[in-house]
Order: C-alpha cells, then structure tokens, then sequence
C-alpha cells in the first residue's frame, strides 16, 4: 500500500515539475528568438523565429501575453536590426498589434525598403492612430511610397484624409492621381462622390479611365452602405460614359440599386 502511494506521489510530483519546466523553456525559446532577432537576416534559418511565431498564435487570448510581446517586437523597430528582421516584426504586429506599437512603426513609413511593411501592420492594427499615423506621413513622401500610403488609405477608407486625397487629383504624377482617385473610391462617402464627379468632367485623357472606375466603386460603397439615391446619381451619370465596360456597369449597378436584378 505504501509502495503504491509513493508510485503515485511520484507520478504527480512528476507532472506538476513537467508543468512548471515546460512555461520555462518556452520562455527560454522566447527570449533567444527575440534576441536572435537584432542579426537576423535573410538566408538565416528562419526555424529560429519559430518561438516568436508560436508566442504569437498563444497571445490571442491573453491580453497580458500579448502586449508584452507587442512592446518586445516593437522595441526591435527602433534599433538597428537588419531589414529581415524588421520586416519579420512588422508582420507579426500586423497580427497582435496596437495603438501602443504605433510610434514604433510610423517612424518606417519614409523608409525606402521598409514601407511597404510598415503600412503592412497598420493597415491591419484596428486602432485610429495607425490610420492617423499613414495620414500623417502622406506628405512627406513621394513616388511609389505616396502612392503606397494612399492606397492603404484606401484600405482603411479613411475619411479624414479625402481633403488631401481630393488635393492630389491635380498632382502632375498621373500615377497619383490616380491612386488618389482609387482611395477616394473606396473611401465612397457623399464628399468622395461629389469629388470624383468633378474629377471625370475635367480629368485629362490619361485619366478618365481611373477616374470613371473610381466612381464605380464610390456607387458600389454607397450602395452597400444602403444609400441608394446617392449611388444611383452616379450610376446614371456613368451610363452615358463612352467607355464601354464603364457603361455595362452602370447599367448593371443601377438595375441593382432599383431592385431590378432580383
């Protein structure tokens, strides 16, 4: 009887030291991830961000988790890591990430190579200030990087932004006014709309096109958003377009903003 209770005894003295080293070797992994991460660059063994990977997918329902491991990654951002690993975090904090990782991302913005990664994350963080900060830096870059944050702007269908938005249909890079146009269609509020229909009557040849699909989908915004009469205004104007795939489309949004389609 006592040899029994002892093989039990030992059985759940077994399991409890297995509990406790487990969380501790986890977060031993953890902490040389992490660390490995202000020399990781391309062509290192990506198995070894793996613990990062795993805390992430963990941190979803652990709040504490998570914002500790926020504020690690975010942490990498401002030092002098190589772009491999600061691509790395700005993917993962397109998962788990906050208004409190927002100044650390903002920053990569005007950043040639790191962009793209930048408004990555924040096109995903459902905070105001990751819109805000992409609004923020839309005048103080230029060329495909403007066009990157307009296009994220677009996204995230940021009203805020449609008075710069609407400023850049007259840009001399056609590439950004077009992309302004797109936004502001996706953006598809009354102001959008009414911008884009000025837009088409003026727009230079190279951009009647853009323009004219623009307000497409401003109808289709507004239509979703159950305004019919402003989506059908526009659908109506589209339908004398000379464009034909421009024209059938009107055509078919109209006939769906009436109900006729059903």
């Amino acid at each position: 009887m006592f040899g029994r209770t002892s093989m039990i005894t030992g059985l759940a003295m077994a399991v409890l030291l297995t509990a406790c080293v487990a969380p501790l070797a986890a977060d031993e992994a953890l902490d040389k991830a992490i660390g490995s991460l202000t020399s990781y660059d391309w062509g290192n063994d990506r198995a070894a961000l793996a613990p990062i990977d795993a805390a992430v997918a963990a941190s979803h329902d652990d709040d504490a988790a998570r914002k500790a491991l926020e504020s690690r990654l975010a942490a990498i951002l401002a030092g002098d890591a190589p772009q491999a690993a600061k691509d790395f975090v700005c993917r993962q904090l397109s998962l788990i990430g906050s208004a409190a990782c927002v100044p650390a991302v903002a920053p990569l913005l005007t950043d040639e190579k790191l962009s793209h990664m930048a408004r990555y994350a924040l096109e995903r963080i459902p905070a105001a200030e990751a819109v805000k900060a992409m609004r923020d830096a839309l005048p103080k870059v230029g060329g495909n990087l403007k066009i990157g944050v307009i296009n994220s702007l677009g996204v995230r269908r940021d009203a805020a932004s449609a008075d710069a938005l609407v400023a850049l249909l007259g840009d001399s890079d056609a590439a950004i006014a077009a992309a302004a146009a797109a936004a502001l269609g996706s953006i598809g509020d009354a102001k959008a709309a009414k911008a884009l229909g000025d837009f088409r009557e003026n727009a230079p040849e190279a951009l009647k096109m853009a323009a004219a699909d623009a307000c497409l989908v401003c109808a289709e915004r507004l239509l979703a958003d159950g305004k019919k009469l402003e989506a059908m205004m526009i659908y109506k104007k589209l339908g004398t377009s000379d464009i034909k795939h421009v024209k059938l489309a009107a055509m078919r949004g109209l006939l769906a903003a009436t109900g006729k389609n059903q």
